[in-house]
């Protein structure tokens, strides 16, 4: 498994190397007037691209290697091959619009709701249960019901994943640490070749952290994002109906952030009259940028938006951290784990209506 971590991590690193060179002279300008754009200057978009290639390669390897007997047991068996095929919908047309921005919301929705549709046909993904008895009892006399919530989760997280794809370092980070959770426990039910498969975009994502935080050389755009909400979404759904001591409140404890800022900001966006496509700056990542990162002090304009920039991401890493603590302490409890979702979402509303109303404690500002 270590190793490939590093091949991941390391095929990464010279892939957004060549990534960043190639763009250098083919740079698509990302427009001025973006809502959600908070960097100075052109930056490279095709970050997924990079970690796609490593990711690629690290399962691709170790699929070989099972093939040839699996010396190391992880078992990346025929259903590595077929995540793989079910992952290229969402991708391709994640670095479509990385490369055009021409591609409307709705096509890709379309594209990851075929991701979906693969995920359920080829790789039978549903979810088998939703870890309370008396509702339990008659979902399994409902099958439909498991395969929704999974075509909703594979069609839906990669979207999520791109909402809070602001800062650099942001959703990244958060992808590494949702990634090594699942990780974690898969281990601690025997399930190594998920765990390998897990371990392996989060290797891949840290090659992209080398050059995308602090100091955004190049973002993940789309495409990195896509990848991240789908693997996540497989493995998410892999690791409950692998293994049912595994209750599955413990990935949605792990992923509340990203689910719930979605949820909010349809919420927000439908109040205000304005469609959920619509992109704004009002995100809760974005008002931590505008009401609490302000104070650095900088001559250059470009360098003082970095700064801030860099300096939001950690906020929200600790923020993440809240829940996945739990989530590994309580993996098995279901009840525990939905308490602390409602914990989240309630502090969650909590903390933006008082950052919105400039009532945020002066301990919680730099």
């Amino acid at each position: 498994m270590i190793w490939l971590s590093l091949l991941a991590f390391m095929s990464t690193v010279a892939a957004a190397l060549g990534v960043m060179r190639w763009a250098a002279r083919h740079r698509i300008v990302y427009a001025q007037d973006k809502p959600q754009r908070f960097h100075l200057g052109n930056v490279p978009r095709l970050g997924g691209l990079a970690i796609f290639a490593g990711l690629s390669l690290s399962w691709g390897a170790g699929r070989l290697t099972s093939w040839l007997g699996d010396p190391s047991s992880l078992h990346l068996d025929d259903w590595i091959v077929w995540w793989w095929v079910a992952l290229l919908p969402a991708v391709v047309g994640g670095m479509i619009e990385d490369v055009t921005q021409r591609l409307a919301p709705r096509y890709r929705l379309l594209l990851s709701s075929l991701t979906a549709l693969l995920a359920v046909g080829l790789l039978g993904l549903r979810l088998p249960s939703v870890g309370v008895p008396w509702i339990d009892a008659a979902w399994a006399d409902v099958p439909w019901l498991g395969v929704l919530v999974a075509l909703l989760a594979v069609a839906g997280l990669p979207h999520a994943f791109n909402i809070i794809d602001g800062y650099n370092g942001l959703s990244s980070m958060v992808a590494v640490i949702v990634c090594l959770a699942l990780a974690h426990v898969a281990l601690q039910v025997g399930d190594r070749g998920l765990a390998a498969a897990l371990v392996s975009l989060a290797a891949a994502t840290g090659g992209f952290l080398v050059w995308n935080y602090p100091r955004g050389l190049l973002f993940a755009g789309d495409g990195g994002a896509y990848i991240w909400g789908v693997v996540i979404a497989f493995g998410s759904l892999s690791l409950v109906q692998r293994n049912p001591e595994v209750s599955p409140w413990f990935p949605m404890l792990l992923l509340i952030y990203p689910v719930w800022e979605t949820i909010f900001s349809i919420y927000r966006r439908l109040v205000r009259g304005v469609s959920p496509g619509v992109a704004d700056a009002l995100h809760f990542h974005q008002l931590i940028y505008r009401r609490i990162v302000r104070r650095v002090l900088d001559d250059d304009a470009a360098r003082r938006m970095l700064r801030r920039n860099s300096r939001t991401s950690p906020y929200l890493w600790a923020f993440t951290l809240l829940t996945v603590v739990p989530a590994l302490l309580f993996w098995r409890h279901g009840w525990v784990l939905m308490a602390f979702c409602v914990v989240f979402v309630i502090s969650y509303v909590a903390a933006y209506l008082a950052i919105v109303r400039f009532k945020v404690p002066s301990w919680f500002q730099p």
